[in-house]
């Protein structure tokens, strides 16, 4: 027998009581919105995906067109009484046979070849097939005599580039309705293309000519290509990395850690920040007035357009440099300096190695966006120049009229042929090779050079 009393719980404090097994409202209602947040970060990470799986579908869809040309194959007669009266083949003789007398040539040849082909058609003089071929068809067949002057009174097979109308019409741009009211082409001539193409003398090959080749007149998209644009903006490249390199980096080590902390750093510092976020067409306007017209720089010149684009470039390296710097823990620097290293040895030595990958990495995402840039070239006129020509060694190179791929993309973007609008959706998948290579290189240094601690 004992005297204690054995306490039951009362009905009210078991009806307060809780379990840690079990979720109360208030917990229940914390994790149903923890749940919410959740799914709308997934639902925006998906819509983002949808949208660049569009995109990137759209552009590939657009463009990979431009990487083919269509062709047209025929046996071309180089009779020496047209085109070497003298028959001496002297280079100034055959040079005054002009384009106007290598068209006919290749109009017979397509002409024979349609009768070999058995083609019923409409058309009773070979002039009427040089709507099949492209204008700079007997250029290129000149320039092929020129070259090669033996050819001279022999019949040779040449690869006529076919005109945008028939390449249209290959690729299923041009149709025969869309021809019925074009001064250029008749839907009786795409009888003929389909015939050759079922011969095999017609046909869409790798086009080489739109990565290497130079951009075209109004009259000749079949022929343009952005290969010396892409030469231009590689020179406009070089300057900046040349130039918003060594400035960024060495003024980002001074911010950091040499100058003194007082109103005129800040007042620096926060101008650097505000320049980052300046539009890239006021630096274009400073460069025309300071690059061209007071120091007369040559206009179009891939020189001032890296000029312009370094001006751009230089507060987003410096920003991203600075991060990187301050990214590395104090005690490196003062680990280094207990030991008897000076500032100097302890910033060059210890903290420069160790910020490097960020460095690397700011300065080419800086390259990459820098390459990307149109707004400020349409001040410096690389948009309105036509680049037809390969720069003539290195100094042409840097000052030499030029090119960028972006100024191409958009210059090709406003002309009316259709042909035109493709191969600007070609340009900007060189373009995204380009910025994606530049990417993956940041990457790579960022894990060959990171260190952890």
């Amino acid at each position: 027998m004992t005297d204690a009393t054995v306490h039951q719980p009362s009905a009210s404090a078991s009806k307060h009581a809780h379990s840690l097994l079990a979720a109360d409202a208030r917990t229940r209602k914390r994790n149903a919105a923890e749940r919410r947040f959740r799914m709308y970060g997934i639902a925006a990470i998906s819509v983002g995906l949808i949208f660049l799986v569009i995109l990137l579908f759209t552009i590939i869809r657009n463009g990979i067109p431009a990487f083919t040309q269509t062709y047209i194959t025929v046996e071309v007669e180089l009779p020496e009484a047209k085109l070497d009266k003298k028959g001496n083949r002297d280079i100034a003789d055959l040079k005054k046979v002009s384009t106007f007398g290598y068209a006919p040539l290749i109009d017979n040849a397509i002409f024979t070849k349609v009768q070999e082909l058995g083609i019923e058609t409409p058309f009773e003089k070979p002039k009427k097939m040089r709507s099949l071929v492209s204008a700079s068809a007997a250029a290129q067949l000149r320039y092929m005599v020129l070259e090669n002057p033996a050819l001279i009174g022999t019949t040779v097979e040449f690869e006529v580039l076919g005109s945008s109308r028939v390449d249209g019409y290959m690729k299923g741009r041009v149709t025969r309705d869309s021809v019925a009211r074009d001064k250029n082409i008749d839907a009786e001539h795409f009888d003929i293309v389909d015939a050759m193409a079922q011969d095999g003398s017609l046909a869409r090959i790798f086009n080489w000519a739109f990565i290497t080749g130079a951009d075209a007149s109004e009259s000749r998209p079949e022929q343009a290509g952005i290969g010396v644009s892409m030469i231009g903006s590689f020179f406009m490249m070089l300057v900046v990395l040349g130039l918003s390199l060594p400035l960024g980096v060495a003024a980002s080590i001074y911010l950091e850690e040499f100058a003194p902390k007082n109103r005129l750093t800040d007042l620096i510092e926060v101008n650097i920040s505000n320049l980052a976020a300046v539009p890239s067409i006021v630096f274009g306007i400073l460069g025309l007035a300071v690059f061209i017209q007071f120091m007369h720089l040559p206009q179009s010149a891939p020189l001032v357009g890296g000029l312009v684009l370094t001006l751009m470039t230089l507060p987003t390296i410096i920003i991203s440099t600075r991060a990187s710097l301050k990214a590395v823990p104090p005690s490196i620097r003062d680990a280094a300096l207990g030991i008897g290293a000076s500032k100097m040895q302890s910033v060059f030595h210890h903290v420069l190695p160790l910020a490097a990958p960020g460095i690397l990495t700011g300065t080419i995402i800086g390259l990459a966006q820098a390459l990307g840039e149109t707004a400020p070239l349409l001040l410096i006129g690389m948009v309105g120049y036509i680049a037809s020509n390969v720069p003539d060694g290195i100094a042409g190179g840097f000052l030499d009229p030029n090119s960028s791929m972006p100024a191409q993309i958009y210059e090709w973007s406003k002309r009316a042929d259709p042909a035109y609008y493709e191969r600007a959706w070609g340009g900007i998948i060189v373009l995204l090779l380009f910025l994606m290579t530049m990417n993956i290189i940041a990457i790579i240094l960022r894990r060959r050079f990171e260190r952890r601690w």
